[in-house]
């Protein structure tokens, strides 16, 4: 049993640490001398495009999103935009009728009872009139030449998703913003990555992303995650993503570790959703396979590693000294997590114990998630994030 316990506990270690650190090291190793699609168009002869927005009481936002849009280089005859308000009880309809006076493209879309995102986008992308779909949340920003930088990759025909960059704004050092920013930071440089090398970027952020609607797939109704179903169903069918660093949007980030979790747990259930739709995908042995196995599959199951890792170090502990002294760092480790908490309580703030605590709440969302998953989802209907924590 020894043998076993010492099995169980390496493969887990390498597992997180392939996940963490080997595979992102690997891509930038193999990106050196790439360069992403050279294959675009030109400010003179832009696609036309759809852009679908689902909304759920946005009053605080909904203005400036619109105006980002319409305000933005991109020719405005060239856009249509729907917005799909699900059951609004605040002035989100009243605002965007009151820009629609001014933007005759711009289309209200009202559910009358909550029906959630899925649905609505579903919904949208039927009634969308052009080729080229933009879907994108309501407190996401644009800059001016985002749509641009967006939609200049479409010329190439072998590329179906385009994801964009997304900035944050907001930080405070009493919350968990730099933490976040900075995981989020890793993770667009990987995506990126696999776009260059592969076409095989693994998800957009769902703040923002494009695809050619030949390529949609209707979302299940119960998936809290469309995003990263709508880009492997456009894998799935060999189309190609990737990401324009470029094309920035903006966002308010997360600082409050409380909704951060909530929302983190919603983005694991329907992580572990897709991974039961695409698990045949892992059977291709090619570089979509690669890609979702290392940087998806790999990193979630983690909390099970961790969880292995713990537990074969205490089986193990007096076996030898490596495992004896590996099992107190490990449980010093869980200790410091609360002590951020309490720390941050007095207004002491140290980076590197906030992110620690960070990274645990995140796995830690990851396993309720995968309980989540496993014991059934029944409806994608969502509340959306706090605005301005």
């Amino acid at each position: 049993m020894i043998l076993a316990y010492q099995y169980i506990l390496w493969i887990s270690v390498v597992a997180v640490l392939f996940s963490y650190v080997i595979y992102p090291v690997l891509l930038r190793l193999l990106a050196i001398g790439k360069k992403n699609n050279s294959i675009v168009y030109d400010t003179t002869s832009l696609p036309n495009v759809s852009i679908l927005i689902a909304a759920h009481n946005e009053e605080k936002v909904i203005e400036e999103k619109l105006k980002s849009i319409f305000e933005s280089n991109y020719p405005i005859d060239k856009l249509e935009v729907l917005i799909g308000t699900d059951n609004c009880t605040d002035r989100t309809e009243e605002l965007i009728t009151s820009l629609a006076t001014r933007y005759t493209n711009l289309k209200l879309v009202s559910f009358k009872m909550r029906t959630g995102k899925v649905r609505i986008i579903n919904q949208l992308v039927t009634q969308a009139i052009h080729p080229l779909l933009i879907i994108t949340d309501a407190n996401v920003i644009f800059d001016k030449e985002t749509l641009f930088h967006l939609v200049k990759h479409f010329k190439n025909t072998e590329i179906a998703l385009v994801d964009t960059n997304m900035l944050h704004k907001g930080f405070k050092k009493e919350g968990i913003s730099y933490e976040e920013s900075f995981y989020i930071r890793g993770e667009v440089g990987s995506k990126y990555i696999e776009g260059i090398l592969w076409g095989t970027m693994m998800g957009p952020f769902g703040g923002c992303y494009a695809f050619r609607k030949e390529y949609f797939s209707p979302v299940p109704e119960n998936f809290l995650v469309d995003d990263f179903y709508i880009n492997m169903k456009v894998l799935e069918k060999g189309g190609k993503a990737i990401n324009e660093v470029k094309a920035i949007v903006f966002e308010d980030i997360s600082n409050d570790i409380r909704e951060e979790f909530r929302r983190k747990i919603r983005i694991a259930t329907g992580s572990f959703q897709n991974l039961f739709v695409f698990k045949h995908l892992l059977l291709r042995f090619n570089a979509l396979s690669f890609s979702f196995f290392s940087h998806k599959v790999l990193r979630w199951l983690c909390p099970i590693f961790f969880i292995l890792i713990y537990a074969t170090s205490l089986l193990l502990v007096n076996y030898s000294q490596c495992y004896h002294s590996a099992f107190y760092i490990e449980s010093m480790i869980l200790v410091l997590i609360p002590l951020d908490y309490f720390l941050q309580k007095t207004g002491v703030h140290i980076r590197l114990l906030r992110l620690l605590r960070h990274f645990f709440f995140m796995n830690l969302a990851i396993f309720a998630g995968m309980l989540k998953a496993i014991a059934g989802v029944k409806t994608s209907i969502w509340e959306p994030t706090q605005r301005h924590q």
